[in-house]
């Protein structure tokens, strides 16, 4: 299925050559989006407006972001830790939602979508750094979504895990058979999400037809999270 009401639409994706981006821009552009691929970095508490200012138009925001997780010990956690995850992970939310959505609102008209993670939503050991900062994602997500709900801008998140890409799960690991019996344990669906079917449910969530999403949460993780 070709999402028509995507064609010609101004799409950002943010960090679009790690974590879910090439894949992302690859199923957007193929319903016929203008895909702004950015690579930039995040971490400059300037460079979210700048990046927002210098694409002109945008009828949708991906906010993908990602860093390789940290496995530390809660107990050894270290400041340094904490503070980098954030300011990788939460910090450029606020600072990239503020740029664009203003224009979204005079417009009454607009989609974000945050590629977020289920880590969230499930307790996982020696995780409590990564798994805080992309529950705050989610909680701004819907904190947001609801907000400027009535504006007809709809803001949602994907809340994935085991779902295939180089950055959580590189080939080495997928080739692991310890990882193999895993993946049969935890994940009722038995094997990895595809990262198209995955970058396809965003560009679903994207589309005219998913506009009645307000600041809601999907699980796509192959039913290692229910709900």
């Amino acid at each position: 299925m070709t999402y028509q009401n995507l064609l010609d639409k101004r799409v950002l994706v943010t960090q679009a050559d790690a974590f879910m981006g090439p894949i992302l821009c690859e199923v957007f552009a193929d319903h016929g989006a203008i895909v702004i691929a950015s690579t930039e970095s995040l971490l400059d508490p300037d460079s979210p407006s700048s990046i927002i200012a210098s694409a002109g138009r945008i009828d949708v925001l991906v906010a993908n972001l990602a860093i390789p997780a940290p496995s530390t010990p809660v107990t050894e956690v270290s400041g340094k830790e904490w503070q980098d995850t954030f300011a990788a992970l939460v910090d450029p939310l606020p600072r990239l939602f503020q740029a664009v959505l203003p224009a979204m609102i005079k417009r009454r008209k607009g989609k974000i979508l945050v590629m977020g993670s289920a880590s969230a939503l499930r307790g996982m050991k020696r995780s409590s750094t990564y798994s805080a900062a992309r529950g705050a994602q989610l909680a701004y997500v819907q904190a947001v979504g609801v907000e400027v709900a009535a504006d007809n801008v709809q803001v949602n998140a994907i809340a994935q895990n085991f779902v295939d890409n180089p950055m959580y799960f590189p080939a080495e690991v997928q080739e692991n058979p310890r990882f193999q019996e895993r993946l049969k344990r935890e994940v009722p669906l038995g094997r990895l999400v595809g990262a198209r079917e995955d970058a396809e449910f965003a560009a679903y969530l994207c589309s005219e037809p998913a506009s009645c999403f307000v600041g809601q949460v999907f699980p796509v993780c192959g039913g290692w999270v229910p709900r």
